[in-house]
Formats: C-alpha cells, sequence, structure tokens
C-alpha cells in the first residue's frame, strides 16, 4: 500500500508537466522509431545477452520481448521479486488514474516528455534501478501504452522463476474452500512436487456451469456452454443413413 501511494504521489507531478502535443511529421516519426530504438537501447539493457540467464519460458511478440529482457536485468539483480512488485504497482496506479492512463497511452506527447514522466515517477515511488530504466526504455521506445501486457508476462517469468505454476480456473460461482483445496490438490499431483501450483479463481457467469481450467498453457473446457454448443454442433450435422 505503500509503495502505491508512492506511484500515486509520483503520478501527481505529471500534472505540472501537461500534454505536448506535436505535429504530424513528429508524430510518424515516433511511430516508426520503437523497432529502431529497441534495437539500440536493449542492448543496454542489464543482462540481455548475458547467456548464463536463462529464460524459463519461451514468450513470443513484443511485449514477451520486453518482458524477457526484464527478467534477465532483475535476475542479475537479484531483485526479481522486487521488480515484480513495482511493475505491478505501476500498471495498478495508472489504472486507477484516468489521466495518467490517457497520457500513457497519447503517442502525440514528446518523447522528452514521456521520459521525464517516468523518471519523476519512478523517483518519487524509489522504484529499484533495473525498474526505473526499464521503463524509461519503454518510454522512450513509445511503448508505454503495452505496460499492462508486459508486467503480466514479467509475472508469468517471475512465477516459473519462483518454481510456481499459474493455473486458473473460471466457474459461474466462486469454489468452496473445500473444492478449491481438492482441485489444487488434484493439479500439484499432476505437475509434480518440483513446482509449486499457484491457484486463481474467475467468475464467469457466461460459461452456465461446469468450470474452464488452463494451466501449462493447456485449457480444459469442461462447461455447460461449451457442452451445449458441441452438442448442438452434433444434432445439426446431417445423419448419414448409410451407416445407420
Amino acid at each position: 500500500m505503500a509503495l502505491c501511494n508512492r506511484v500515486r504521489s509520483g503520478i501527481s507531478l505529471f500534472y505540472k508537466l501537461g500534454f505536448v502535443s506535436t505535429q504530424r511529421s513528429t508524430l510518424n516519426r515516433s511511430l516508426a522509431a520503437p523497432s529502431i530504438l529497441a534495437s539500440r537501447n536493449y542492448a543496454n539493457v542489464p543482462g540481455l545477452k548475458d547467456d548464463k540467464v536463462k529464460v524459463p519460458l519461451a514468450l513470443f511478440g513484443g511485449s514477451g520481448n520486453y518482458a524477457s529482457a526484464l527478467y534477465i536485468a532483475a535476475v542479475k539483480a537479484k531483485a526479481v521479486d522486487r521488480v515484480e512488485s513495482e511493475i505491478l504497482q505501476f500498471v495498478e496506479a495508472i489504472k486507477n488514474s484516468d489521466k495518467f492512463s490517457q497520457f500513457i497511452r497519447d503517442l502525440s506527447v514528446a518523447k522528452d516528455v514521456r521520459v521525464k514522466v517516468i523518471q519523476d515517477v519512478c523517483g518519487e515511488a524509489k522504484f529499484a534501478e533495473v525498474t526505473k530504466n526499464f521503463l524509461v526504455i519503454v518510454a522512450e521506445n513509445g511503448r508505454l501504452k503495452h505496460i499492462d501486457y508486459i508486467a503480466k508476462r514479467f509475472a508469468e517469468l517471475a512465477m516459473a522463476y519462483k518454481g510456481e505454476v499459474k493455473a486458473t480456473v473460471t466457474t459461474v460461482v466462486p469454489l468452496p474452500a473445500e473444492e478449491e483445496k481438492a482441485l489444487k490438490d488434484t493439479l500439484q499431483e499432476i505437475i509434480g512436487s518440483g513446482a509449486k501450483v499457484n491457484l486463481e479463481q474467475k467468475i464467469d457467469p457466461s460459461i452456465l456451469g461446469g468450470l474452464v481450467l488452463e494451466f501449462s498453457q493447456k485449457v480444459f473446457d469442461m462447461s455447460i456452454k461449451t457442452r451445449a454448443q458441441q452438442m448442438e454442433r452434433m444434432l445439426r450435422d446431417p445423419i448419414n443413413i448409410t451407416n445407420i
């Protein structure tokens, strides 16, 4: 909570800077620049080229690449837990501030303004150097609007680093404590003793009943909605009387 308050305090600094609009040509250059900046700045992310640090999960796409780079830097700095906490607090603070959320997504804001705001926010929040340097690079590269996805990808890597496997169960109503424990114990048996199951519950009335279980990039859909759709498809399929 204290960290979140410091982030909010840092965000208040950005109000004083305001929004800086740029001409269309400048905006077009900023849209084209991130890929070039990424290749240049990634070389400055600590540990990116260190073969001794192995990323535990293969993540793809831009968000996955950024999250992997942050993971390597955090491991080298022995600060995975702290960086995870700070990056998630940063994302949460953005969600709690409409103005800051707008600022994050506004590509017309000049790069120097973006960087100055992030530096001020990180300084006020007393973020670790790894977190601050990473967020500055993200700001320079015009990727702040993707920070939520980057943070989620990094959280997955941090969980793997700590020997945890995330599992998500979606139901219509919350599972009773004994059923949640039974499901978690079953998953633990499947995964083995080498990793700890981190079970997250989600509520989605649209599945109508049953459950949807996701873990280790696998999805087990045992919802009533899916069963009903499967039955509907079977009933609509033409009957081949030659097989009767």
